[in-house]
């Protein structure tokens, strides 16, 4: 059975290849680019494939195999696109750009062209398709870093946020600078801030960061967190930044929309319901829900927009996605028939949300209606 929305992509090895760090771009032209990675027991960690669609989503063409690219993110800067990521899974930073739409790409070789910040004797980096931002002439984005050594999910890390001029060459290492990294060390069972941020305006109008927390209680809390106005620091209250955000214990995009002034996300809300059937909430990603905030800080479920009732192997998860005009477009790590669990993705689909601002809780989910209109 094919997974709901257009399929972009499937995994060659359901059981040992999967697919993940969703990201899609809009070319000027009106191309969509969509990339994901390769995960899992039969892969390197290390490649990401990209994927261009000329007819708005419909149907898509793989262009590209980039070997070296790793927890990926796409974005436009001027009239360029560009892919920033790490090398492999907890490695070097590195940057790419593509002049001809996502056909050909640089090749990160040295700090002139692409790698960013190189990993040393002390720290690994990784960053992943959490939003980027432009902001007062500059880039944005989120990272981390950690000790060497063997990887836990319970370490400690440091996050930063990178930045870079709009006018600069993103290629060069010279051309981005970095806040001082802030040390955060895990205590479960209390809450934690495990990464993925997201780089955002605040309603003040500085710079906040928006970041998955991990939290087995009921799944519904991110971190806020709090660039000074000059760049150079990150901070966190622990007093204040944790938020009650749906779905903020697994990855998810946040953006500002520049019509109605407010904050939209797609995440994996953990439906009450649903709950007593997942082997923890962090496990439980079947339904991908629309929230919305005004001030960054009080999140409301709009509505589900995709649902199945099977949470142990259906995962409708880390959703990146853009505004189009009244539309909402995504991608998003399918993990559906055949799937090894929900969280070992075998599909890479794409959805188009229409009238996202419209919609409702008593809106039925986006396969559901087209369950309907298949019957």
């Amino acid at each position: 059975m094919a997974p709901p929305g257009v399929v972009i992509d499937r995994s060659p090895d359901p059981q040992k290849v999967f697919l993940g760090s969703p990201s899609i771009a809009v070319l000027p032209d009106g191309t969509y680019v969509a990339s994901h990675d390769f995960f899992g027991p039969g892969t390197d960690f290390d490649t990401t494939a990209v994927f261009r669609s000329g007819d708005r989503g419909e149907t898509w063409e793989r262009t590209a195999s980039l070997k070296g690219q790793f927890w990926s993110l796409l974005f436009t800067c001027g009239q360029g696109l560009y892919i920033i990521g790490s090398s492999s899974r907890w490695s070097s930073l590195v940057v790419r750009r593509s002049d001809d739409g996502g056909r050909s790409w640089t090749e990160p070789r040295d700090g002139d062209c692409g790698l960013i910040v190189p990993e040393d004797d002390e720290h690994l980096y990784g960053i992943a398709p959490g939003a980027l931002l432009e902001h007062e002439g500059r880039v944005w984005k989120h990272a981390a870093r950690r000790k060497r050594g063997p990887r836990r999910w319970e370490e400690p890390k440091d996050f930063m946020v990178l930045s870079a001029p709009l006018d600069a060459d993103l290629l060069k290492a010279g051309s981005w600078s970095h806040t001082r990294p802030l040390h955060c060390v895990p205590r479960p069972p209390e809450p934690w801030l495990c990464g993925e941020g997201n780089v955002v305006p605040g309603p003040d109008g500085g710079l906040r960061v928006v970041i998955r927390v991990d939290e087995r209680g009921l799944g519904g809390i991110a971190g806020l967190m709090d660039v000074s106005p000059d760049g150079r620091d990150l901070s966190f209250d622990p007093e204040s930044g944790f938020i009650d955000f749906p779905g903020g214990c697994k990855k998810f995009t946040v953006r500002r929309d520049p019509e109605s002034g407010l904050y939209w996300s797609l995440s994996n809300w953990a439906q009450e319901g649903d709950r007593e059937k997942a082997v923890n909430v962090e496990r439980q990603r079947n339904t991908l829900a629309l929230i919305a905030s005004r001030n960054l800080r009080d999140w409301e479920v709009r509505s589900a927009v995709l649902y199945h009732p099977d949470v142990r192997t259906v995962g409708f998860q880390y959703a990146d996605w853009l505004f189009d005009g009244r539309d909402m477009i995504a991608v998003v790590r399918t993990a559906f028939d055949g799937a090894r669990n929900c969280h070992d993705a075998n599909y890479f689909t794409f959805h188009r949300i229409p009238d996202f601002r419209d919609r409702a809780m008593s809106d039925q989910p986006l396969n559901a209606l087209a369950a309907e209109r298949e019957a």
